[in-house]
């Protein structure tokens, strides 16, 4: 267990060797360079939402919604690892405070104190369904005026302009690369039947001179 967290926070080979292998299967994928970009306009979106464990899910909604490529917009959730998480939530959160005219606190024991009550609320008001308490709902309460709802709207505009931005860069490395490759696959391929002419044509010969 501890050795599956410890992967996903730093991975094998680290998080240089996972971005060139994301980035290297993007650009394997087998649609246009549109439908793909569209996909990773979704998935970079999606990591300035607050619906974690869920951006996978996210993801795959917009980039349906927008005719992305679905599996594209799965990897480029890769935008959001532990490396960018922190800065993603502060300029998410501080916009979202901005536009709602509230204030930010950027205190890392309040912010993890927000989201530890309203867990602790989630499970005490299921438990309340098979026991004679009462819901308690005021840490959820909390949590979504301070940090769900925030995060949610602050996240709108440099989502849209992150995503927007490598949407614009993806599209011409991909069709480059595409069409890279496709000369590649036609010079193997040219380079297969010549060496098959010449092979046939070696075999006629042959035969002609045995004959």
């Amino acid at each position: 267990m501890l050795r599956v967290v410890g992967e996903a926070l730093y991975p094998r080979g680290g998080w240089s060797r996972a971005f060139h292998y994301v980035k290297h299967r993007v650009r394997r994928l087998p649609d246009s360079p549109e439908r793909i970009a569209r996909g990773i306009w979704a998935g970079v979106f999606t990591t300035f939402t607050p619906f974690y464990t869920l951006h996978f899910v996210v993801a795959a909604l917009i980039a349906r919604l927008m005719q992305g490529n679905i599996i594209a917009s799965l990897m480029a959730t890769f935008f959001g690892n532990p490396l960018t998480y922190v800065p993603i939530g502060v300029v998410s959160l501080q916009t979202g405070h901005w536009i709602l005219g509230t204030e930010f606190e950027a205190s890392d024991k309040s912010f993890g104190s927000k989201f530890v009550d309203a867990g602790r609320d989630l499970k005490h008001n299921f438990l309340t369904l098979f026991n004679d308490e009462v819901p308690d709902w005021h840490g959820l309460a909390v949590f979504y005026d301070e940090v769900f709802f925030p995060y949610l709207v602050g996240g709108l505009i440099p989502g849209v302009i992150t995503a927007s931005v490598c949407y614009y860069l993806s599209v011409p490395l991909i069709r480059a690369y595409q069409h890279r490759r496709k000369g590649v696959i036609k010079a193997k391929l040219a380079a297969i039947k010549q060496k098959a002419a010449e092979k046939k044509a070696s075999k006629a010969d042959g035969k002609r001179k045995a004959d």
